[in-house]
């Protein structure tokens, strides 16, 4: 799996717009359930790179070898959203 430019997009307007984080990952899961999202805090994130920032919000990217998880910056590896705010 791997996230498309339409997809990234997607994600730049469900987050920007989203009233709270929580309502993003649930309309980001009801267009496009076979790519996880998340919510986290911030500072669990604090040494990452966000692949995208929306104002006091940021997406990082997450990609999986089916037993460990770490942050990317390449869509064509991601097959999760993290999302945070500051």
């Amino acid at each position: 799996m791997s996230l498309s430019t339409e997809q990234l997009q997607a994600a730049r307007e469900v987050v920007g717009w989203a009233p709270s984080l929580r309502d993003a990952v649930a309309i980001w899961r009801s267009r496009f359930p076979q790519i996880r999202a998340l919510t986290v805090d911030a500072s669990d994130m604090r040494s990452e790179q966000p692949a995208l920032q929306l104002g006091h919000r940021s997406v990082y990217l997450a990609a999986s070898d089916g037993h460990c998880w770490h942050v990317t910056q390449r869509p064509e590896e991601a097959t999760a959203l993290i999302l945070t705010q500051h």
